[in-house]
């Protein structure tokens, strides 16, 4: 089974792929577009730091630049790899298409969140390496064998939490079918996750943390790189994306089960 999903994920990868390279001026176009936008997202570090003192909250620059390292590698993820497909899901329920999805011989969750990828976003993934090795390079020193296997982990985590939370956002759909505003906002919500988490306080330290865990997906990773990160906290984050993953399995589930085709 899991061999079957496998080499169905490569076909639709293989075709998306294609479809980006029949058009090879719009991908390198868009490739560029891609590595302007990461610039941007380190402006506001730059600007803060000229501006302040030597450190925010116990953050150095060098610090930061990883948090903003993880930040603009799940972004290139988000919208290379989750938001593309899930916003098809949108107009399949509006316009009562889904069926088309129902009746094939394969997870209907699965389907829809491989539908369609964008591969000039893998430059983020370049992009924040890069990152990475510039902020090292301000700290005078790499990160620990340990802590980069333990920021792995994290980035599977935080994978499936931004995952779950766009599944979650998207099943809204079923129920109230124009979700377009809230799509955009929680891509809003999620631009948040560039600074460190202990710059938030109170409540938006709550919220951040538990409710739409921006901490666990970009302070936490970079935190293991440092070799700061309690082991307690990699346990809550590989405890709190599982847990996140089964409501989101179970609230689409629910969902389709409320769908109303076009036919019907």
């Amino acid at each position: 089974m899991l061999r079957r999903y496998l080499r169905l994920l490569g076909v639709r990868l293989r075709a998306s792929s294609l479809l980006a390279m029949q058009y090879r001026g719009d991908f390198l176009l868009d490739g560029l577009i891609s590595v302007f936008w990461t610039a941007t997202a380190l402006v506001p570090l730059f600007v803060v730091f000229q501006t302040e003192q030597q450190n925010i909250e116990g953050w150095s620059f060098g610090e930061s630049l990883l948090v903003i390292g993880w930040f603009t590698m799940l972004q290139g993820i988000l919208e290379g790899a989750i938001n593309p497909s899930l916003t098809g899901v949108v107009e399949h329920i509006r316009k009562g298409t889904l069926d088309f999805v129902l009746l094939k011989p394969a997870d209907a969750q699965f389907l829809v969140s491989t539908e369609r990828f964008l591969p000039w976003h893998a430059t983020n993934v370049v992009a924040a390496l890069i990152i990475f090795v510039y902020g090292f390079n301000l700290l005078g020193r790499g990160p620990s064998l340990v802590g980069v296997l333990v920021s792995l982990v994290l980035l599977g985590t935080s994978v499936l939490l931004l995952y779950s939370l766009w599944i979650l956002t998207v099943a809204a759909a079923f129920y109230v079918v124009k979700v377009d505003n809230l799509t955009y906002f929680f891509t809003s919500i999620f631009d948040a996750a560039r600074w460190p988490a202990p710059v938030f306080r109170g409540v938006l330290s709550f919220v951040f943390t538990f409710v739409i865990p921006l901490a666990v997906m970009t302070t936490f990773p970079a935190q293991a790189m440092l070799g700061r990160l309690p082991w307690t906290s990699l346990l809550w984050a590989v405890v709190g994306s599982i847990l996140f993953a089964f409501i989101s399995r179970q609230v689409w589930l629910r969902s389709i089960s409320r769908y109303t085709s076009a036919s019907s």
